[in-house]
């Protein structure tokens, strides 16, 4: 058993910094501060975050820490621990170690006996998932899909029947092609695109992975927020198409989205079982 209690000892401490997603007004007071008193700070580019504290006025020694580095890097860190350095990991943007460098240190700074603290702070998943106006709870957060189209397809294969609202990070040069395998493999289903979070040209597009197929200008970061598989809810076999459309609608669903469910179950058009829903005297 590792038990860490995190500020009543004297161990040396890597602390993981959440910095800006864009508008750096973003910062806690807490990271801040955190910043301010470790001994080093890493980061994964050097450019991009000397530019955080040079705004902040925060000077540190400042070093890189990335993929390509992690095992090199981790060794200077361990060393800084061991002589007694406080030390700070932060990401480009964002949690250190979600979809970023950073597991590889943080499982060696807890086996050599370090504390290792979180400061929290801007998240750009949960900023998306809260916009996005789908079910916010429960989420499934995977990160990036595979930038080649079957390994993509096949990840979304195992996500198919996940009843999960599911968020994903995606690169404006492939959005496009994501989008595609998302109707390939999900089918229709409601979609949120959230692009360049916080910042000035900051947008929310709202549809499906049908109506965003070839949505135009679309630059910079972004995160899709895509309606879990409401089809994986059990409705029992003996149900009319009327009783089943009630029953997705009596579990939160929108009458719409319950027809387009219905129809894709039994294999009918959304028009068919519209009509049978909307000519009905006996609607809930």
């Amino acid at each position: 058993m590792n038990r860490q209690k995190s500020f009543h000892n004297d161990r040396p401490t890597l602390y993981l910094v959440a910095t800006p997603i864009g508008n750096l007004d973003d910062i806690t007071y807490r990271a801040v501060k955190t910043l301010q008193k470790v001994d080093v700070v890493y980061c994964e580019d050097t450019r991009v975050s000397g530019k955080l504290l040079q705004h902040y006025d925060i000077r540190k020694p400042l070093k890189s820490y990335h993929d390509f580095n992690k095992e090199l890097q981790t060794e200077e860190i361990l060393r800084h621990l061991e002589g007694g350095d406080a030390v700070a990991l932060i990401s480009d943007a964002g949690m250190p170690l979600v979809s970023d460098p950073g597991y590889h240190v943080v499982q060696a700074a807890i086996e050599q006996g370090c504390n290792v603290v979180s400061i929290p702070g801007p998240s750009a998943v949960l900023t998306a998932l809260t916009v996005a106006g789908l079910p916010p709870h429960p989420f499934l957060f995977y990160g990036f899909l595979d930038s080649k189209t079957s390994k993509r397809e096949a990840q979304l294969e195992a996500l198919k029947e996940r009843e999960e609202t599911l968020v994903f990070y995606e690169s404006p040069h492939r959005i496009h092609k994501t989008i595609a395998s998302l109707y390939k493999v999900l089918g229709e289903r409601d979609l949120v695109l959230a692009r360049e979070l916080t910042k000035k040209f900051e947008e929310i597009i709202r549809g499906t992975t049908v109506s965003l197929q070839d949505v135009p200008d679309v630059k910079g970061e972004m995160v899709l927020v895509v309606a879990g598989n409401s089809a994986a809810e059990t409705i029992e076999v003996d149900m009319t198409v009327l009783e089943e459309v009630n029953a997705l609608i009596a579990d939160g669903q929108t009458s719409k989205d319950a027809i387009k469910q219905v129809a894709k179950r039994r294999n009918l058009t959304k028009n068919e079982v519209y009509m049978t829903y909307h000519q009905s005297d006996h609607k809930e």
